[in-house]
């Protein structure tokens, strides 16, 4: 089979503050910004990796769930548990300190993990945790 990632789901509650993140912070390019009802679908990716990117959705919109489950789904993303991703760089030093400079909520600063791989991590304005860890 010949299967790669295409795109990765991530919640929002605010697409300014998201854009802000992804695109001023990150340096993401924005491929897509889908308005409906008030609601935004954003859609970025790293700059040359066309093919892979992610879509920050809003979670109420997801069909079949619930009022008391967006009430929760809510109250997980207030408390930085309810998504997260894991990106990764050849530096995750320098890029701690670009992504440090803006405003963003550290979770952790570059650290030797046990198990050999090198990261650092971050909240996302919507309380996804951003994991960055360093390739060789």
């Amino acid at each position: 089979m010949d299967i790669t990632i295409h795109a990765a789901m991530l919640p929002h509650d605010d697409p300014q503050a998201s854009l802000a993140f992804y695109r001023d912070t990150l340096g993401f390019e924005v491929r897509n910004d889908v308005e409906y009802g008030g609601l935004h679908w954003i859609t970025l990716g790293p700059t040359g990796q066309p093919q892979t990117s992610i879509v920050l959705y809003p979670p109420q919109a997801t069909p079949g769930i619930t009022d008391d489950e967006r009430r929760t789904i809510a109250e997980m993303m207030a408390k930085g548990t309810f998504a997260s991703i894991n990106l990764a760089t050849t530096d995750v030093d320098a890029t701690f300190e670009k992504v440090q400079a803006g405003d963003v909520e550290v979770v952790q600063e570059p650290v030797d993990q046990p198990w050999g791989t090198r990261d650092c991590a971050f909240r996302d304005p919507s309380g996804n945790l951003v994991r960055i860890q360093q390739v060789r």
